[in-house]
């Protein structure tokens, strides 16, 4: 692990080494990445839109025909809550509003009544062997993950920290729908605040994904080793897409 990290902080240096950025590179890089990391993580849930295709959704308004409803009002919603995320980056912190604010902007299209608010339901994930915890547990378990974050801030390294706010967030699973979502851009919130590159996740790695977060409820190693991979790659295409 020691030497992964090694590595992301030498690629990290150099992508600081082109900063600061002109304005047309960082506004091509900001929607270079909010396509991105809506169709992907959208994609690891099952969304049926293409890049192309969730492309052509946000920047032209345009449907596409056969594909259903619900999979371009996600991609609106993650959008949207991606243009609120870059807002949070000078923060340092994240909040419980933060969270639900950022989720009521992924989900208040599809299910305006639940967008924001924490499940009063018993939810499971499917194919997952380990229960999440029950809606009268939640509102607890949300506090004392906020209170953990600046300790995890400062104990650990960025790319770990952002792995475990991923995974523990996960395992609360406070809302009926959109947790993957959000728990990627909470992931990438941290990673941003503390000047590190976003991981992007593509839908070819998505067993290990999720094998590997399966497994963090024993031993999280195999995850945050996994999250390092995606940011160490990630940092690698935007060198070579945008400085090489």
């Amino acid at each position: 692990m020691k030497d992964i990290l090694q590595e992301i902080d030498a690629l990290q240096h150099e992508i600081n080494s082109y900063r600061p950025l002109n304005a047309h590179l960082l506004k091509l890089i900001k929607e270079y990445y909010k396509i991105g990391l809506t169709y992907s993580s959208n994609a690891l849930e099952g969304n049926s839109l293409t890049e192309s295709e969730t492309k052509i959704v946000l920047e032209d308004g345009i449907t596409i025909g056969g594909k259903p409803l619900k999979d371009h009002l996600e991609a609106i919603g993650h959008a949207d809550a991606y243009n609120h995320f870059l807002t949070l980056i000078n923060n340092k912190t994240i909040s419980e509003n933060n969270i639900k604010y950022l989720h009521k902007l992924l989900y208040f299209r599809i299910d305006d009544k639940n967008a924001g608010i924490y499940r009063k339901n018993k939810a499971i994930i499917t194919g997952s062997k380990y229960p999440l915890p029950r809606p009268d547990e939640i509102e607890s378990l949300m506090k004392k993950f906020i209170s953990t974050i600046d300790n995890i801030r400062k104990e650990k390294h960025p790319v770990e920290a952002a792995a475990l706010i991923h995974k523990e967030f996960v395992f609360i699973h406070p809302f009926i729908d959109g947790n993957g979502r959000l728990s990627r851009l909470l992931m990438n919130l941290m990673l941003l605040q503390e000047s590190y590159n976003i991981a992007n996740i593509p839908l070819i790695t998505r067993r290990e994904y999720i094998e590997s977060l399966e497994k963090s409820h024993i031993n999280d190693k195999d995850f945050i080793y996994f999250i390092a991979r995606m940011v160490r790659e990630t940092q690698k295409d935007y060198l070579r897409l945008f400085f090489k």
